[in-house]
């Protein structure tokens, strides 16, 4: 997953967690004053601007998916959606495009963070708050707030998960299938991954491969696992969409007696995970519902308020959400918010 929901999205917190009443209102009955929360109650209308980048991967076209359906909660809210490019130039072009139009507010979450760096800036300058959707830009000034996924608490989690699973056993192996390796994302999960593993003095990460997010790419950089490792009891995939891939490999080298944890939590793999039966034991995510979370916080910034249920009169500047464990105990929590 190239970014590629949380234990508790931060568009159920948003939403969830809120105050409809006003400050008066809450002064007056003596609760803590508070910034009118972000509520579903229909409020001055808003025009969000939504730029990504192409949905050529599962994960992406999830971003999208949830981005639209929470737009259509809000009575108040018009949806401005580019068509997405990874051409640096011509999505900056679509952001251009869509502040020569005056939207209240922006969510970008851009093909390359530093290079569009200057389309938010640009944005922001001009007086339209800019949310920064996972791929971070490379100036705070470049947004108003940020909200995205945790790839370091990705790998620790996982890495917690194979380390309890397998902390009595003496002299275990692991390996990994990374993402892209100049990806700073796949360094993170990486970095997180053996991090925890310090923690189990039993287990040694005898092998890594890193892959390219392609089912393709899953399947041959795994086969190559496979056949240089001819044992090992545990193996942790960055990315779901890729994992398809190695789980080809895996049937075709026809091994088991391993667990595998996949990444980011496609709804094929919760679904593999409930019905047992292979050695996908979970999947840790990197929740998709971050751009419906973005969507409340913009409509939120273009009517002025806070968060509900904060003391804080703004809304913060930054946002991390969390990578749940998805496992057969807790899978039918999370199977909603799988993607395809």
């Amino acid at each position: 997953m190239l970014f590629g929901a949380a234990a508790v999205s931060a568009g159920a917190f948003l939403t969830a967690c809120t105050s409809n009443e006003s400050n008066a209102e809450a002064a007056g009955s003596g609760k803590e004053q508070q910034a009118g929360g972000i509520d579903d109650k229909p409020g001055k209308h808003v025009t969000i601007g939504f730029a990504g980048p192409q949905a050529d991967h599962g994960w992406l076209n999830a971003i999208n998916v949830n981005a639209k359906s929470r737009a259509r909660r809000y009575q108040d809210v018009t949806l401005e959606i580019t068509e997405g490019s990874n051409d640096t130039a011509q999505q900056i072009g679509q952001i251009e495009t869509l502040i020569n139009k005056k939207v209240d507010v922006l969510v970008i979450l851009p093909a390359d963070g530093k290079a569009l760096t200057q389309v938010g800036l640009k944005a922001m300058r001009a007086g339209i708050p800019v949310v920064n959707l996972d791929r971070v830009f490379a100036s705070p000034q470049a947004y108003r707030c940020w909200i995205g996924g945790d790839n370091y608490g990705m790998g620790l989690n996982a890495g917690h998960y194979i380390g309890e699973q397998l902390k009595d056993k003496k002299n275990a192996k692991v390996v990994e299938l990374a993402g892209i390796d100049n990806l700073e994302l796949t360094r993170q999960r990486t970095k997180g991954f053996d991090d925890a593993l310090k923690n189990y003095p039993n287990i040694e990460k005898i092998g890594r491969q890193a892959a390219e997010f392609t089912v393709e790419s899953g399947q041959s950089k795994m086969a190559g696992l496979l056949q240089a490792h001819p044992s090992f009891d545990a193996l942790w995939n960055h990315d779901d969409d890729q994992g398809v891939g190695a789980e080809r490999a895996i049937k075709q080298a026809g091994r088991d007696g391993f667990l595998m944890v996949g990444g980011a939590g496609s709804r094929n793999v919760m679904e593999t995970i409930k019905a047992g039966g292979s050695v996908l034991s979970a999947t840790v995510l990197y929740p998709p519902t971050m751009s419906a979370s973005a969507i409340d916080l913009a409509r939120a910034l273009a009517q002025g308020k806070g968060i509900g249920g904060m003391a804080e009169l703004e809304i913060p500047a930054s946002l991390t959400l969390y990578s749940a464990v998805v496992t057969k105990d807790n899978v039918d929590d999370y199977l909603p918010t799988g993607f395809r």
